[in-house]
């Protein structure tokens, strides 16, 4: 509903007018006597009070609006505001004190003799810091589709959220309508939108959030948005201390928790988990990386913010301080990236590998870009079939002899499944590689690449 329809409905008034004024305002004291003129005159006019129901002094039938409805309906932001009605609707509306206005706007020419004319009105307590979010959910079309859970007055907030199971084990900030109310204002996302059905309770198979790996949703970011929100892209970025990075990763841990039933020991069975449960994001240090960014390699233009979910378990550390050449560093990447899950398993995990700033300067040197990079790992991660066959070496595990047939090698990874991204601080050879889920490559488990909507 308009203001302009507005002013009907919740006043009552068809042809006259409407005024909202406040004690605590000295535009509004000023026009005390303008206001008994216009009482005493031949047109209706309905005052409201934000503040004092006996205020304008001496104007009889003064209506209560300290509850701040009308003035939330009537879209008020500065007192006093005078509205002219004509057959039920708005025609016009002064705001402060202007005597020329006025009086065209009353027609009475003689409107305000002796005041100034002009002074400014003050802020409408309707739109004080804080009031307008209440409002808006008191009186607005605010509809939640999520469900209200009342708790006890006499139980602790926090203490509560804990016994129920919606803690992570961290303290939590209680979800009010209003906290849920300001933080949508800050989106162009409706109480009322559903953004999507979370898995495990509504998938028949519950997949990596209920696996007895290790794996957890981690959440890579690319793009303007990255550096908007004060994301950390560089020193200690796979770490703590950024609070956009720990904020979307630890949203995101409570939402698999709380939506979709991913708790520990029920539907969530990993045998012993990983920090990353508590949140795992990070971004891609594009700006100071001569390499291609993640979503640019996975389709969407440059310049586009996206985010990038991938299926993956602890940070397991590169070192190499030695190597100064692409072919030797590539090597010790190999290397490394060959035990993820187990030197003898293939094509059962996908994985990342997080180049730092010094690593990527040795590639930079010799004009090596991402994609050959990727091509010289693709090479060198062909693992030997007679090194990687079930009870080679005298271990049990790897890969089954069917699945081999007369191949000589197999690729550690299957195609697309190392995904290369650049992080960290400018000192230190130190990258490393995050293994992805067992079953990644065998079921489905690919990531998944999205673009953020503004």
């Amino acid at each position: 509903m308009s203001a302009s329809t507005a002013a009907n409905a919740v006043t009552g008034v068809n042809d006259g007018f409407v005024l909202v004024a406040k004690r605590d305002c000295q535009t509004c004291e000023l026009v005390q006597p303008v206001v008994r003129e216009l009482v005493g005159g031949p047109r209706t006019i309905a005052v409201y009070s934000q503040d004092d129901p006996t205020f304008p002094e001496g104007v009889a039938g003064v209506r209560d609006d300290r509850a701040l409805e009308v003035s939330f309906r009537l879209a008020i932001e500065t007192v006093p505001t005078l509205i002219r009605m004509e057959g039920g609707r708005e025609i016009e509306r002064v705001v402060g004190w202007q005597r020329d206005e006025w009086r065209a706007l009353t027609g009475v020419n003689s409107l305000g003799e002796g005041l100034p004319e002009w002074r400014p009105g003050c802020g409408s307590k309707s739109v004080e810091p804080g009031i307008i979010d209440e409002l808006e959910i008191k009186y607005g079309d605010v509809a939640f589709q999520s469900r209200r859970i009342e708790i006890d007055p006499h139980e602790d907030e926090i203490e509560a959220m804990y016994s129920r199971g919606w803690s992570d084990g961290l303290p939590l900030v209680p979800p009010t309508r209003l906290r849920v109310h300001r933080m949508l204002k800050g989106t162009n996302r409706k109480p009322s939108e559903v953004l999507g059905l979370l898995p495990p309770d509504l998938q028949p198979m519950h997949g990596v959030l209920a696996t007895t790996m290790f794996c957890t949703p981690i959440v890579i970011v690319n793009g303007p948005v990255a550096r908007a929100i004060g994301m950390n892209a560089r020193g200690n970025a796979l770490g703590q201390g950024n609070r956009a990075n720990a904020t979307i990763g630890r949203a995101v841990q409570l939402c698999v928790r709380n939506v979709g039933g991913g708790r520990p020991q029920g539907v969530d069975r990993s045998t012993l988990g990983t920090p990353g449960k508590y949140t795992f994001c990070f971004a891609e240090d594009e700006e100071h990386s001569f390499w291609e960014p993640l979503s640019v390699e996975r389709g969407f233009a440059a310049g586009v913010s996206t985010v990038t979910v991938f299926a993956g378990d602890a940070v397991h550390g590169i070192v190499d301080q030695q190597s100064r050449t692409p072919e030797s560093l590539s090597r010790t990447f190999a290397l490394s990236l060959r035990g993820v899950n187990h030197w003898k398993l293939a094509q059962g995990a996908d994985a990342i590998l997080v180049v730092c700033p010094e690593h990527e300067r040795t590639f930079k040197a010799a004009g090596w870009t991402k994609a050959r990079l990727r091509q010289e790992l693709d090479g060198l991660l062909q693992l030997p079939a007679e090194e990687v066959v079930r009870g080679a070496g005298g271990i049990a595990e790897g890969v089954p002899a069917a699945a081999l047939g007369d191949r000589k090698t197999i690729p550690k990874f299957r195609k697309d499944g190392l995904l290369i991204v650049r992080a960290g601080g400018d000192a230190g050879m130190f990258s490393a590689m995050i293994a992805g889920w067992g079953a990644s490559g065998a079921i489905g488990s690919t990531p998944v690449t999205h673009a953020i909507r503004d």
